[in-house]
């Protein structure tokens, strides 16, 4: 043992996997700044040590830090976008303090449910394992979410036989949808049985997966979501923003960034949430490569009269090229989590004045715009946002300006 793992040391910083770090660089699960790590590993706990407001936490692997106060949380995620800039030497001009989206505000959740001995269990994996926890309760998800855990069980009860059933469920404008992938009810009892639990849930859409892909069961009307104020569908496992809280946090920075320009593309548009919040007395272009999506976001946006025009484009394979981009004063991009290269390549390649960037990895985030400001475009403007609470996942919005040469 040496002579520094014989003292205790400081708890100084949360790690990007949540872990304690310490000046020696020791590690230490479930551990928040000022901790104090005692030399046979135990923790001292320190002022920003928090009790876990969930009995599942250490043992599910949904969350990883309510372990830490709320100041060790913001701290948390304004050190993790701020690091990944500052590892690319990027520098930006303003970094605004954290959005930390509330308890109980998740609005969409993806579960599993298993049998076990002929009793349904019905939650998250346990961390860094395939083990399946049991939801007694999430202090995470919208309540209307959480409260269709019970009554599912009560209807896997009455399913015999082994099962693995993957759950997927979200808040939409008509109340909660629901997905299950693994499953379909064999006979007619089981099917009549399934058609009751979603009167009496009243379920705005039940949608069942037997491995050939998505098939409407139940849906009294067609469902949407709401986006910049805009009724739009919301095709089977569509995309959305994790919290209405986030959402509006990301929009409210694309709306002022891009405020002053007339014709903006919006890159890996999804469904519209940034193109119809955008869309009121400007010209917009959304791509998008899901068929499902930019569908709804056409069919929504000419029901509403918009300028709002739109491009079925796998922006990996064929991006938006920088001759293409010459006609716009502003892109918004908001790609998957291992970010959008080739795309940027582009973008730093043309003359467009202001680029929002919004992404929900700091890591890929920072490795693309290294190019942008090769290019000449400057960081203006990095907000964080904690959408995910508790979880180590951290989003941001960014605003890149191209210098007048």
């Amino acid at each position: 043992m040496t002579q520094l793992e014989t003292q205790a040391e400081e708890i100084l910083r949360i790690a990007a996997k949540g872990d304690g770090v310490t000046a020696t660089g020791r590690h230490a699960s479930f551990a928040a700044p000022g901790d104090m790590l005692m030399p046979d590993g135990s923790i001292e706990r320190g002022p920003h040590h928090a009790e876990p407001p969930c009995r599942h936490f250490g043992k599910c692997g949904g969350c990883q830090l309510q372990h830490c106060d709320e100041q060790a949380l913001i701290n948390f995620v304004r050190d993790r976008v701020a690091f990944a800039a500052q590892s690319q030497g990027l520098d930006p001009q303003i970094v605004v303090p954290p959005a930390m989206s509330p308890p109980s505000s998740r609005r969409r959740v993806s579960l599993r449910a298993i049998n076990s001995g002929g009793r349904p269990l019905i939650g998250f994996n346990a961390a860094g394992s395939h083990k399946l926890v049991d939801l007694a309760e999430c202090p995470v998800m919208l309540p209307e979410l959480f409260a269709l855990i019970a009554p599912l069980r009560g209807y896997f009860a009455r399913v015999k036989g082994r099962y693995t059933i993957d759950i997927e469920i979200a808040r939409v404008d008509q109340g909660v949808d629901c997905a299950l992938k693994g499953f379909a009810p064999e006979g007619l009892d089981q099917t009549e049985e399934l058609l009751e639990f979603c009167r009496e849930n009243g379920l705005a859409r039940l949608t069942l997966d037997q491995g050939y892909g998505p098939e409407g069961f139940w849906e009294p009307e067609p469902i949407t979501v709401t986006l910049g104020g805009i009724a739009v569908a919301f095709p089977f496992g569509s995309f959305m923003q994790a919290t209405d809280h986030g959402e509006k946090t990301l929009v409210s920075a694309a709306q002022e960034w891009l405020a002053d320009c007339g014709h903006i593309a919006d890159l890996f548009s999804g469904l519209g949430t940034f193109a119809f919040s955008l869309a009121k007395g400007r010209k917009i272009l959304a791509v998008e490569a899901d068929r499902a999506a930019i569908l709804a976001c056409r069919s929504a946006a000419n029901a509403a009269r918009l300028q709002l025009e739109t491009s079925h484009r796998d922006l990996f394979r064929n991006p938006l090229r920088a001759k293409e981009l010459a006609g716009f004063d502003g892109v918004l991009i908001d790609p998957p989590r291992a970010g959008a290269r080739t795309q940027i390549e582009q973008i730093a390649a043309s003359t467009v004045e202001r680029v929002v960037y919004i992404s929900c990895n700091p890591s890929s985030w920072s490795r693309d715009c290294t190019l942008l400001a090769s290019a000449g475009y400057e960081l203006r403007e990095l907000r964080p946002v904690g959408q995910f609470r508790w979880s180590t996942h951290v989003e941001l919005a960014s605003l890149f300006i191209k210098r007048a040469d």
